[in-house]
């Protein structure tokens, strides 16, 4: 393996600096070999770099095991304007039903879906795969194989979340209901 040259700053600097040229989600093992640390010590450097952004325009954004920047979610309305775009459509109150369950079940699939409904979720499940919401992640070891899906990080970015984790607790939704 070629020498690495020690890193021009802190670590936290570097991976901010590597995730904007990007632009898009990095997996954080491509991180960690780019930048000739451990995984241990990657980690360090993302919580430091989130920690460092929490009164920021700009957030760190996890997505299984890819991070990268985005947004804040309280400026996106000057983000909009600024370069022009239509506010978002507002989801239905099916599709916000869907990708709750989908959030909070991932991976899950469509009949899966269905029985928590009550309903057919086909073409709510087409609506949210256009939007880019929810993605396929692969197929189900069961009969017929169904499809599984699971959130996409547009789904983060839509709801201004940073990870899954940032859900609120399933058990407050339940005692609610």
């Amino acid at each position: 393996m070629s020498q690495r040259s020690a890193l021009p700053g802190s670590l936290d600097a570097g991976v901010e600096a590597l995730l904007f040229a990007a632009g898009e989600g990095v997996p954080v093992e491509r991180l960690a070999r780019v930048l000739g640390v451990s995984l241990d010590q990657l980690e360090a450097g993302l919580l430091m770099l989130e920690e460092r952004l929490q009164d920021r325009g700009i957030r760190l954004q996890r997505h299984g095991d890819t991070v990268r920047l985005v947004t804040a979610a309280e400026w996106s309305p000057w983000v909009r304007r600024l370069l022009g775009l239509e506010a978002q459509a507002r989801l239905s109150r099916a599709a916000l039903e869907t990708l709750a369950i989908i959030a909070y079940r991932q991976p899950i699939t469509r009949p899966e879906i269905d029985a928590i409904r009550g309903v057919n979720s086909e073409g709510v499940l087409r609506s949210l795969l256009e939007k880019g919401l929810i993605q396929e992640l692969g197929r189900a070891d069961a009969p017929g194989r169904p499809i599984l899906y699971g959130t996409t990080e547009a789904f983060l970015q839509h709801f201004g979340l940073t990870s899954l984790e940032q859900l609120p607790p399933l058990e407050s939704w339940e005692d609610a209901a």
